[in-house]
């Protein structure tokens, strides 16, 4: 009976040395587990968020990402934890051919930046040191620097006449002058490519701060004066009074459309 005892001891005594063990070993699992899962949160997650962040553009612009890593330069030391992005924004607003800005931080080292640039709907030209160049206005009135893009399919017209004699960053035009702009961006919104038979809107001032429009056609010498009403209608008419009065007098070089009537002055 004492022998059964002994070996029932010795067995329970074994039991729990076994457990022990285990639980020992689940134990030091745990841990390994703990600090493998830590070692993962450290490599993948901290580090790389101490690091300079990874800038990714969302979508393809005109300007390429080098010119927007220089304007970031002043930031380009600082990790995903201290990138300002309403600074980041600010910087890129600033210059004059992108319209708008969202920058957004995911965590844990990357920055998403979407640009939208300005989008012309007509030209002008200013004077620098006695030079002529070429620059875009948005629908805003905003002038702009740009390579040379047809909205929407349609040509840009090229205005004159108005005064702008420098470009300053963000600049806008005249205040009177934004009507014909949105009448134009409208017009360039249309299916029908009106503006590829224009060759020039020129603004003519008058008195009391007033201004009228002569347009210039792109496939004959004759001008065309007209109204501040630059709309469908009134391009539709131009056309069919240029076609009617070059059949009759092949030597126009003026259409006066002005006061609801139409005269002409021959050269």
């Amino acid at each position: 009976m004492s022998d059964m005892s002994i070996a029932g001891f010795a067995g329970s005594v074994a039991e729990k040395k076994s457990d022990a063990k285990t639980k020992v070993i689940i134990v030091i699992f745990a841990l390994l587990c703990a600090i493998f899962l830590v070692e993962i949160t450290i490599y993948k997650f901290a580090l790389p968020s101490m690091n300079r962040p990874r800038i990714i553009f969302t979508n393809k612009t005109r300007i390429m990402p080098e010119e927007f890593a220089q304007l970031l330069h002043p930031m380009k030391n600082m990790n995903w934890f201290s990138f300002n992005a309403e600074e980041a924004v600010s910087i890129l607003s600033s210059v004059p051919a992108i319209d708008s800005v969202t920058v957004s931080k995911h965590f844990p080292d990357k920055v998403f930046v979407n640009v939208v640039e300005r989008e012309s709907v007509a030209m002008t030209f200013i004077a620098v040191n006695g030079r002529s160049f070429p620059v875009h206005i948005d629908k805003s009135g905003v002038l702009f620097n740009g390579s040379v893009r047809e909205r929407n399919g349609n040509s840009l017209p090229i205005i004159t006449g108005m005064p702008v004699e420098h470009l300053s960053e963000g600049m806008r035009i005249p205040v009177k002058y934004r009507a014909l702009i949105e009448q134009i961006a409208h017009i360039q919104n249309l299916n029908q490519n009106y503006f590829a038979a224009i060759a020039e809107i020129c603004v003519v001032p008058k008195e009391y701060g007033n201004y009228e429009l002569m347009l210039i056609p792109a496939k004959t010498k004759t001008r065309v004066l007209t109204d501040r009403a630059l709309n469908e209608d009134a391009l539709q008419y131009m056309m069919v009074v240029l076609d009617v009065v070059n059949s009759i007098e092949p030597n126009v070089a003026e259409i006066d459309l002005r006061y609801g009537s139409v005269s002409y002055r021959t050269r």
